[in-house]
């Protein structure tokens, strides 16, 4: 009879800091822009500000994931998390413009830090066969904290604009005290003594097809979700559907809840029937998804569209961590491989709303979403040649 096994303690320390950090994340995220612009500079340099955060995050993956292979996941971590609370709170006491636009782009730096050592830590002490639900779970406590955040945020904004960013470093030093307590003496989360451990490359893991269509596959997902979806949606409803501003906040709730709703189911599913399957499934909807949001001015198929684009986010996401999980395995040093993957998601929700925008621009919505599907059906080529990454199954999950 197979072992029953739980989730590892460090598993849930990990889930608990990730809710809290998008918490933090979403009481700034609205509150940017007005104290940008209460420096009494333009639109556009308030916008250079909330670029300046995406731009360092790309810039310094690379040299982040170079950090995880030489220091370990645990250490890279605690000083990225470190760097974002004391960024966050020289926001808050900016006097001038340009101090918060270089505090702002220091934060982006240690958020590449610990999002890149977070994915390794979670390979590190995520049994093989729990590695889908361990993502999923990952992937609920973020996005539920995104939405909690906005709505906490607008109480904060109503006292001043500098208080999300006090609040917001003050939790991440709480969480870097936190996860320090809790995992400094972890073995699991511990790099193993052996100095010799391999090191997997990123050209190594090129070589692997599974890896190839993650990369493309998460470069879709934040072409698509992180970049046309908050960019170009809002401006959709307005101009085809003829709805006010505000209702694009209810198309965004309808793809958060149906994201939601499947994550946890997906990562079990992965777990159970293979990586390959659920990627290839999450694309499709997200494709068919894609395409229904561009070719309609009808509310209902819009909204329709919506939930179809999450629930096939929600199936892709925890299936393709999964498996850059188990290409890069628990014991080799890989922060390249992990880098190479969060940056393709970061280049896909910076190129994406500049090409889509462009064609909406210069033809239609429909041509623009119409690309945007066509970058996740190439994923989804991709993912069909792949092989299936799943370990040989040991234990049967205690749910």
């Amino acid at each position: 009879m197979s072992d029953k096994v739980r989730y590892p303690r460090e598993i849930w320390v990990l889930v608990g800091a990730s809710f809290l950090i998008a918490v933090g994340f979403g009481l700034v995220a609205p509150a940017l822009p007005n104290y940008a612009t209460s420096f009494d500079v333009s639109v556009t340099a308030a916008s250079v500000v909330i670029s300046a955060f995406a731009a360092m995050r790309l810039l310094f993956a690379p040299l982040s994931g170079r950090l995880v292979t030489s220091f370990g996941e645990r250490p890279v971590y605690l000083w990225g998390i470190s760097i974002v609370a004391a960024g966050s709170l020289a926001c808050a006491a900016a006097q001038e413009y340009w101090q918060l636009l270089l505090f702002r782009s220091l934060s982006g730096i240690g958020s590449t830090m610990f999002t890149v050592s977070a994915v390794g830590l979670l390979i590190r002490i995520s049994p093989p066969e729990l590695r889908g639900r361990v993502n999923g779970l990952w992937g609920t406590s973020f996005l539920l904290g995104s939405v909690a955040g906005p709505v906490l945020g607008g109480g904060l904004v109503a006292l001043s604009l500098r208080a999300p960013f006090l609040f917001y470093g003050g939790a991440l030093v709480a969480v870097t005290v936190l996860v320090w307590a809790q995992l400094r003496n972890s073995t699991l989360a511990a790099r193993p003594a052996d100095e010799h451990a391999p090191t997997m490359t990123f050209r190594q893991a090129l070589g692997d097809p599974a890896y190839r269509a993650a990369l493309t596959s998460n470069f879709a997902n934040g072409w698509v979700v992180n970049g046309v979806r908050t960019s170009l949606v809002p401006l959709f409803v307005v101009a085809i559907l003829h709805k006010p501003s505000s209702f694009a906040a209810i198309a965004l709730a309808v793809f958060a809840a149906a994201n939601a709703v499947v994550l946890p189911t997906a990562g079990s599913l992965a777990d159970r029937i293979g990586r390959k399957p659920l990627a290839v499934g999450g694309l499709a909807l997200l494709t068919v998804g894609t395409v229904g949001v561009g070719i309609t001015d009808q509310l209902w198929v819009f909204l329709v569209a919506s939930a179809v684009s999450g629930i096939g986010s929600g199936a892709l996401n925890p299936a393709h961590n999964a498996a850059v999980a188990d290409v890069l395995g628990v014991k080799a040093r890989g922060g390249t491989v992990l880098a190479g993957f969060q940056m393709a998601s970061d280049v896909g929700g910076v190129v994406g709303p500049l090409a889509a925008g462009a064609i909406a621009d210069g033809g239609s919505y429909a041509w623009a979403f119409a690309l945007s599907a066509a970058v996740v059906a190439v994923a989804l080529a991709l993912w069909i040649r792949a092989k299936e990454t799943l370990p040989a199954r040991v234990v049967t999950v205690d749910a």
